[in-house]
């Protein structure tokens, strides 16, 4: 098994500081970088590349809406050329910083309330993929399985690394349980790292419900913005390992 731990990472700004990304970029094989939507700003972004490179991490655009206050994650009415141009602006901004420190981008992830409405709405979907295309036909977009994220990806002739989550838990039909339900999240490493080794043993991943949902997964997300980050995201590593897993950037194998 070969597999990919991406994390959103370069989410600080101003004088705020989010996330452990210096402990954590050395753990994960690939980095979601904010573009100053939903977070982040030209400081931000400019660190956070040159440590990705630094540690040998690759990296990616993490686009968003324009919601600081939100963290990204209040929904904004949207039509389909406005998500295009939010995105295409947002990845070339990232991609700015990459050619400075002469690292090459590899993927493209939407974040938050901009990921969630790509995932079930086709016009949503279409933006996004479309600016990836546009601005890098050769850009991974990583996108859920069964979701109209994966199928305009795979419409415009991207290759979609297939993504779940190793620390939310997900709903009968496959989709993650909201984050204002109690049990949205595994907060025990040793249960997203169960989860994990799950879906890609067994292709199935178990819902709240009990029922097995179908699941494929080339990139794991680990969240990095808690105080246990950095000793769950090593255990889910050193699981993976043990039960022979590569951990490696989806770029080298998609």
């Amino acid at each position: 098994m070969t597999i990919d731990l991406n994390c959103d990472l370069g989410e600080s700004y101003g004088i705020y500081t989010l996330g452990m990304d210096q402990k954590v970029l050395p753990l994960v094989s690939s980095a979601n970088v904010a573009c100053g939507g939903h977070a982040g700003d030209s400081a931000v972004m400019a660190r956070t590349v040159a440590l990705a490179k630094q540690y040998g991490t690759a990296v990616g655009a993490h686009p968003g809406f324009w919601d600081k206050e939100g963290f990204g994650r209040r929904y904004i009415a949207m039509a389909e050329d406005d998500i295009y141009q939010l995105c295409l602006y947002q990845i070339g901004a990232l991609h700015a910083f990459c050619c400075a420190e002469e690292v090459q981008m590899q993927h493209v992830k939407p974040h938050g309330a901009l990921y969630n409405v790509a995932l079930r709405d086709p016009a949503a979907a279409k933006g996004v993929a479309r600016a990836v295309k546009d601005f890098n036909e050769h850009l991974l977009l990583f996108a859920p399985v069964h979701t109209e994220l994966q199928a305009a990806g795979e419409r415009a002739g991207l290759k979609v690394a297939k993504e779940m989550f190793a620390d939310r838990t997900y709903t009968a039909d496959g989709t993650l349980t909201p984050r204002t339900e109690k049990n949205a999240f595994l907060d025990k490493p040793e249960e997203a790292a169960a989860q994990v080794l799950e879906v890609l043993q067994k292709g199935a991943v178990k819902a709240v419900d009990g029922t097995e949902v179908a699941m494929e997964a080339d990139t794991i997300c680990v969240h990095g913005d808690n105080e246990q980050a950095v000793l769950f995201i090593q255990h889910l590593r050193d699981q993976l390992e043990h039960h022979g897993a590569s951990v490696q950037a989806a770029g080298e194998f998609i």
